[in-house]
């Protein structure tokens, strides 16, 4: 089985605050499922309130991230899954659940990690 990343930037989920309380509680029954069905990995999303940082190997730290690169943000979950039907399956229904689209990748996971 492989492991998947169903993610969203924060800009992609465009919800008024009156249906935010609604939103959250149709994502956390999607993830309930996924943990009854004995798929889901891990998830969760950025903290955006605090800023990233740039660690070089010698150990210098820069304020922020890499500067070419788009910010990463927003959330994720990493299920495992039989097939790229099974992932689309669940994608579909976190899209719904938190009314914006979902990109879908194949989780390069190290076994020894």
């Amino acid at each position: 089985m492989a492991k998947y990343l169903i993610s969203f930037p924060s800009v992609a989920m465009n919800v008024p605050d009156s249906e935010m309380e609604t939103v959250g509680r149709d994502a956390r029954e999607v993830i309930r499922e996924t943990k009854k069905a004995g798929v889901y990995v891990f998830g969760g999303g950025i903290d955006e309130t605090v800023a990233p940082v740039l660690v070089s190997a010698n150990g210098a730290v820069a304020e922020g991230g890499y500067s070419w690169a788009p910010p990463l943000n927003g959330g994720f979950t990493v299920l495992e899954l039989p097939s790229r039907e099974d992932a689309i399956t669940w994608a579909a229904r976190i899209a719904k659940a938190c009314r914006c689209d979902q990109e879908l990748r194949v989780f390069g996971f190290d076994p020894e990690s």
